[in-house]
């Protein structure tokens, strides 16, 4: 994991093959500027190498934040540092736990309407309008028409059908947050040795495992992460960035503040937007101080505490506040 405190750029234009190339590589360093300076102008060279030697070669490095598929790693302005655990500002303005070693997990609900219950929908209003395409025949010239009518109303109204089926659905089966908890406790059961952590978060949960740490690019990690069926999106970046990650505060939209604009966000930004962005860093970590995370819920599995793990828990827990449930989850 490297979250760096300095970035620099280097660029160039070659002419191969008849072709000219515009070539741009970011450098970054812990230690200063001028590091990082080097170490664009060294990644720059490797790829002018790469380009005369193969003939093409990726053109430039994209300023992303969070991402790590170009090899690049988390580009965001480093708040503090507590051992080698890095609390970062992410794009929008909030603040990110990011830890090389110890495994959080966050499961969002699944709020969208499934495939099967908008097709159970789509057929029974099908149903219906074949029925009365028969019975109101007289008003139109041809069955067909009659019918053609009703396959248009059926497809106007399949959502909203679909929508009271699904929220029936769920009443049934407990809600989303059921089966959530249900899959959560079933990966504990299974895995015996697991101590985890359940936090609510304004989506769904967060788990921390407690009993271990944890390679990001481990089989044992990614099979974890999937089994309690994590956002596909952040296990690949778990692996590109080689740690974990979690948000200790709130969004801002969830707290009445827009966020932070994506071209200012990534860092480092211009000096002339310094001043803008530490006006709103102001705002936002004032009206922050009022809300949680997350909340924790309970503890499920063995008992054992891993000293790295209970480490971050305690960073987290406090950033998060996750024991103040009185707070607004945002």
């Amino acid at each position: 994991m490297i979250v760096p405190k300095y970035w620099s750029e280097s660029k160039t234009k070659k002419v191969v093959g008849g072709r000219q190339f515009t070539i741009k590589r970011f450098g970054w360093s812990d230690e200063s500027e001028l590091e990082a300076k080097k170490h664009a102008d060294s990644r720059l060279n490797d790829a002018v190498q790469t380009l005369e030697r193969d003939g093409d070669v990726r053109r430039i490095d994209h300023k992303t934040s969070y991402n790590g598929a170009e090899g690049i790693p988390i580009r965001e302005e480093v708040m503090s540092t507590h051992q080698d655990v890095v609390i970062s500002r992410n794009t929008y303005g909030a603040l990110c736990l990011n830890t090389p070693d110890v495994l959080f997990a966050d499961i969002d609900f699944e709020y969208s309407i499934p495939f099967t219950i908008n097709m159970i929908a789509f057929v029974v209003l099908l149903s219906l309008a074949s029925v009365a395409a028969l019975f109101f025949q007289q008003w139109f010239f041809q069955t067909w028409a009659a019918f053609a009518v009703g396959v248009v109303i059926a497809l106007m109204l399949t959502s909203t059908l679909a929508g009271f089926i699904n929220s029936l659905v769920q009443r049934i089966t407990g809600g989303q947050e059921a089966k959530a908890l249900k899959r959560i406790k079933q990966v504990s059961s299974e895995n015996t040795a697991l101590h985890l952590r359940l936090y609510r978060t304004p989506m769904g949960y967060r788990v921390l495992v407690m009993n271990d740490v944890y390679s990001p690019t481990s089989e044992e990690a990614i099979r974890l992460l999937t089994d309690l069926q994590s956002d596909a999106t952040y296990i690949q970046m778990c692996k590109n960035q080689q740690c974990f990650r979690a948000r200790v505060s709130p969004k801002p939209w969830r707290i009445g503040i827009e966020r932070l604009k994506p071209n200012s966000g990534v860092w480092p930004i211009k000096s002339e937007r310094l001043r803008e962005r530490t006006r709103w860093v102001s705002i936002y970590d004032k009206k922050a101080r009022s809300y949680a995370s997350c909340h924790y819920l309970l503890a499920l599995g063995s008992n054992k505490v891993h000293k790295k793990a209970e480490f971050v828990r305690k960073i987290h827990d406090d950033m998060c506040n996750t024991a103040k449930s009185s707070f607004d989850i945002a």
